[in-house]
C-alpha cells in the first residue's frame, strides 16, 4: 500500500489507515438544499480553552461569531452522456458551502475550502441576514484544501472578522464548537470536543498527496458545512471543517487554522501557496508482520516503498523495496529502509511523517532522518523539496 509523501484535496477524501485499504470519507459541500431536520449539539456555559468539555459556552460563541460565517454558492457544469452512450448534454449543478470572514493586513476576505469553489462560476457570499453579494476566488491550495475569496461589494455593515487562535495549542479533549450551512440550513451550530490530532486525509485527484496534520472532532458535520469554522472554548478559530466519515455521525476532520496563518499572505499575493515539504517517496505503515517481512527489529516508522528519481530522497541515497509480498492480505514493496525519526522525534506512521514535514520543514532545509536498513540504525540527510503542482504530481510521491 502506497502513500504519497510530501504531503490534495478534492470530491473524495480517504483516511490513511496503516494496515487496511483506505476509509472513505466525505466533503461536506452539498449539491442540493435538503429540508432534513438537522440536530444541533447541546450548548453549555462558563469555561476557556483546555478545561471540560462540558465548559465551553457555546451560546456566547453563537451570538459572537455567526454573523461573521456565510454560505459560498455557486454552479458547476459538468457533461451527462446521453443513454447508450448517445449524445450529451450540460447539466449545471448547484454547489454550497461555508465560509467565514477574516481581516488580513487590514483588507477583508472570506476562508473556506478548495473543494468548495473548485471549478465554480457564478459564486455568491450569502450573509447571516440574507443579502448576497458577488464573490470571486483570490487563491486555493488544493493540497491544504484552502481557498481565499473576497466579496468587493459588501458594505461595511455585513463585516465582522473572526479571530485566528495557534492550532498548535490544541489538545485532545478540548471543546470546540462549529457553525455552518449544513445542507443549506444557515448559521446551524453543534459542538463536541477534539477526539484526536495529526490526522492526514487523501485526495487522488490531487496526486494521492495527503492533507496533513488535520484535526479529529466530534460535532457532527454535514454536507454544506465544508469551510466553516471551528472555534475553541474562547471563540477563536482553530480550524475550517473539511471532511467526515462516510456512515459515522461523530467523526469529523477539520483544517488547521495554522495552515491558515502560514499560507495566506502567499495565497493572497501570489493565488497560490508553493512551499510544501517534499520528500519524494511513497510510504506504508509499520506493523510487527510487517517488520518481520521487511527484516527489521522495529514495529513502527514508516516503510520506503519506492522514490521518486531525482526526487530528495533519492539524491540523498534513501533506498526504495525490491520485492513485492502480501501481509496480512494488503500488498507491500519490501526490502527498503523505514523511517524512524526525524531530526530527533520518533516518527511513527505515516500521520506522524507527513504532520511533522508540514509543521516542522522547511524547503531547502536539511533534515536529519533516522532510518532502519534491516536492523541497522543510521542517518540519512535529506534536503527537503518543494512539492510539484497538481497539475503534475498526478501519481508521484
Amino acid at each position: 500500500m502506497v502513500l504519497a509523501v510530501g504531503l490534495g484535496a478534492g470530491a473524495s477524501y480517504y483516511l490513511v489507515s496503516p494496515r487496511t485499504a483506505a476509509t472513505a470519507t466525505d466533503t461536506v459541500t452539498s449539491t442540493t438544499v435538503s429540508t432534513d431536520t438537522v440536530t444541533d449539539g447541546n450548548p453549555s456555559s462558563g469555561g476557556s480553552a483546555g478545561s471540560s468539555p462540558a465548559s465551553i459556552n457555546a451560546i456566547q460563541i453563537y451570538k459572537n461569531s455567526n454573523e461573521s460565517v456565510v454560505t459560498v454558492e455557486g454552479f458547476t457544469t459538468t457533461t451527462v452522456t446521453g443513454f447508450l452512450g448517445i449524445g450529451s448534454q450540460s447539466v449545471q449543478a448547484e454547489i454550497l458551502g461555508s465560509g467565514f470572514i477574516l481581516n488580513y493586513n487590514n483588507a477583508n476576505y472570506i476562508v473556506t475550502n478548495f473543494h468548495v469553489v473548485d471549478g465554480v462560476s457564478n459564486m455568491t457570499a450569502i450573509f447571516w441576514n440574507g443579502d448576497a453579494y458577488p464573490a470571486t476566488v483570490v487563491g486555493t491550495d488544493p493540497y491544504s484544501d484552502l481557498a481565499i475569496v473576497k466579496v468587493p461589494t459588501a458594505p461595511a455593515s455585513e463585516i465582522h472578522p473572526l479571530t485566528l487562535s495557534s492550532s498548535s495549542s490544541v489538545q485532545v479533549g478540548d471543546p470546540v464548537a462549529a457553525i455552518g450551512n449544513p445542507f443549506g440550513l444557515s448559521g446551524s451550530l453543534t459542538v463536541g470536543v477534539v477526539s484526536q490530532l495529526g490526522r492526514t486525509i487523501t485526495e487522488a485527484t490531487s496526486g494521492n498527496y495527503s492533507i496533513a496534520d488535520i484535526i479529529q472532532f466530534s460535532a457532527p458535520i454535514n454536507p454544506g458545512n465544508s469551510g466553516g469554522p471551528l472555534f475553541n472554548a474562547n471563540g477563536q478559530v482553530i480550524g475550517l471543517t473539511t471532511a467526515t466519515v462516510n456512515g459515522s455521525q461523530g467523526v469529523g476532520f477539520a483544517i488547521p487554522s495554522d495552515a491558515v496563518s502560514r499560507e495566506i499572505g502567499s495565497l493572497i499575493a501570489n493565488g497560490s501557496y508553493n512551499e510544501h515539504p517534499y520528500l519524494g517517496i511513497g510510504t506504508a505503515d509499520m506493523y510487527f508482520q510487517l517488520a518481520q517481512a521487511n527484516g527489521n527489529n522495529v514495529t513502527y516508522g514508516v516503510l520506503i516503498e519506492n522514490v521518486v528519481a531525482g526526487g530528495p530522497a533519492a539524491t540523498a541515497g534513501i533506498q526504495a523495496g525490491t520485492k513485492q509480498v502480501t501481509v496480512e492480505g494488503q500488498t507491500y514493496v519490501t526490502g527498503g529502509d523505514v523511517i524512524v525519526s526525524i531530526n530527533g522525534t520518533r516518527i511513527v506512521d505515516h500521520d506522524a511523517l507527513a504532520s511533522y514535514l508540514e509543521e516542522h520543514a522547511q524547503v531547502g532545509h536539511d533534515l536529519a532522518v533516522g532510518v532502519m536498513r534491516g536492523t541497522t540504525l543510521m542517518t540519512i540527510n535529506i534536503v527537503v523539496g518543494a512539492r510539484p503542482p497538481p497539475a503534475s504530481s498526478a501519481g508521484a510521491a
